[in-house]
């Protein structure tokens, strides 16, 4: 079994000795730094199970040690060391995502308590994590319905996304799900345990977007009778998703830039600065990097935010996936008690053909629409709005030639749900709208070989 690894970081050499002498008495592996720029460095190479570190040093202190060590390890536990006229720093420390603070001169049990507990802690985080892992696996990335070639990628890109704590912009036409993907991104992350804020920069004014994002104190305008506390701080240690951020007023995205520099808001009436810990997840339908060079955004607040870049792809590019998608959304709105209609192979080509300037969001209304004039267990053309009925074929050159049949889909789905909900029969006929007898038949009907069927 591999045994317990701690970092201790002091400047000290005799009081870095005492520590080492001390953890490796009770057992622990111990990994040492004589500075804060040599504990980061390791940390770079080494995730070790606690950080024990000297607050006061020369250069880089043991709050940039935190900071970096919480940024690159969130499940890693950091106790500051600390003499009594710093205690108010090691205090603040804790608001930063230290787990407790011991002052100098200590007992040793105190110290071997506060060193057992931070452990304990830390194990459960990696618990949790080892967890959603397990969740995320199964369920994670199948909300981002499809098998297109570019949504395989998609999903592929998310899961490695997701494990790093760094800002992303999510690129892509109105209505093709860049909220699905930011939100799949924080559940599939550290913070998964905490808030996921969405917040629409182009539906406010810029007075109430100040007001929304960073809260304001009581009397800081007419009408603010107490203070609240904004969306960011509302996300604290949680993920904030800002939706169409090409949107924001350029006096807005000084003051966001700010907040992703310096990790610290202040309230609209307000005089202190507040720190907090979220992630960012940006989204727009525009080439921000255009809009940067022509000066309508501001160039450095487009790097920061675009750490990662992710493009999510419009339905044109993903045509195989639209009868996937509308069984979907035909089993997502169903009435109550009615069977889910499939869809015949004339309108599963009608809905192919359909250039959808809406994309994903325009699928769903349509399908929506379907579901107004179809009450029986096949959509034919019939059902279909005008625009549908009138669509030219698309023009075929650069695609493939072969396309799955309505039945292939239809398995892919049973499958798909079946996965979704660990082979449970029962749940599974439920989300599809047939009995389980029915059930039954496609996957024999189809030899369906799911791990529990």
């Amino acid at each position: 079994m591999k045994a317990t690894t701690i970092l201790v970081v002091d400047d000290e050499p005799i009081a870095r000795d005492n520590l080492d002498h001390i953890l490796k008495k009770d057992g622990y592996a111990t990994i040492l730094a004589a500075d804060g720029e040599q504990a980061i460095n390791l940390l770079k190479e080494h995730e070790v199970d606690l950080v024990l570190t000297d607050l006061r040093m020369k250069g880089k202190d043991g709050m940039a040690v935190l900071n970096e060590s919480k940024r690159l390890w969130p499940s890693t536990e950091v106790v500051i060391i600390t003499g009594y006229a710093s205690v108010d720093t090691a205090v603040e420390a804790m608001h930063h995502g230290a787990y407790h603070y011991i002052a100098k001169p200590f007992k040793i049990s105190e110290l071997r308590a506060i060193i057992a507990k931070a452990l304990e802690k830390t194990s459960l985080h990696r618990e949790i994590f080892h967890l959603r892992e397990q969740v995320a696996a199964r369920t994670g990335t199948s909300r981002i319905i499809g098998q297109s070639p570019k949504i395989q990628v998609l999903r592929e890109t998310i899961q490695q996304v997701a494990r790093l704590d760094c800002n992303v912009l999510i690129q892509g036409e109105t209505g093709t799900g860049k909220e699905l993907v930011a939100r799949t991104i924080h559940d599939l992350s550290p913070r998964a345990g905490k808030r996921f804020v969405a917040f629409n920069c182009g539906a406010f004014t810029e007075e109430l977007i100040s007001s929304e994002l960073f809260g304001h104190e009581q009397g800081a305008f007419t009408g603010a009778g107490k203070g609240k506390k904004g969306l960011l701080e509302i996300a604290e240690g949680g993920t904030v998703f800002f939706d169409e951020v090409g949107e924001l007023s350029q006096p807005m995205q000084v003051k966001l830039l700010r907040i992703l520099q310096e990790r610290t808001l202040m309230r609209v009436g307000g005089t202190d600065e507040i720190p907090i810990d979220i992630r960012v997840l940006a989204a727009t339908n525009k080439d921000l990097k255009k809009e940067a060079e022509a000066g309508a955004f501001r160039k450095d607040l487009f790097y920061r935010l675009d750490v990662i870049a992710i493009h999510v792809p419009p339905l044109s590019e993903r045509r195989e996936d639209i009868p996937l998608l509308a069984s979907h959304f035909l089993a997502k709105h169903v009435r109550p008690g009615q069977i889910t209609p499939r869809l015949s192979r004339e309108a599963a080509d009608r809905l192919v053909q359909y250039e959808y300037p809406g994309n994903i969001r325009e699928l769903e209304n349509i399908v929506q629409r379907i579901l107004f004039h179809c009450d029986g267990e096949m959509v034919e053309p019939a059902h279909l709005d005008g625009d549908l009925l009138d669509a030219e074929p698309v023009a075929t050159r650069g695609r493939r030639e072969y396309w799955p049949s309505l039945d292939e889909r239809e398995k892919l789905y049973i499958l798909e749900v079946l996965d979704e909900v660990e082979g449970n029969k029962s749940a599974a006929a439920k989300i599809l709208g047939i009995d389980r007898v029915s059930l039954w038949r496609k996957i024999k009907r189809y030899r369906l070989e799911h791990p529990d069927t």
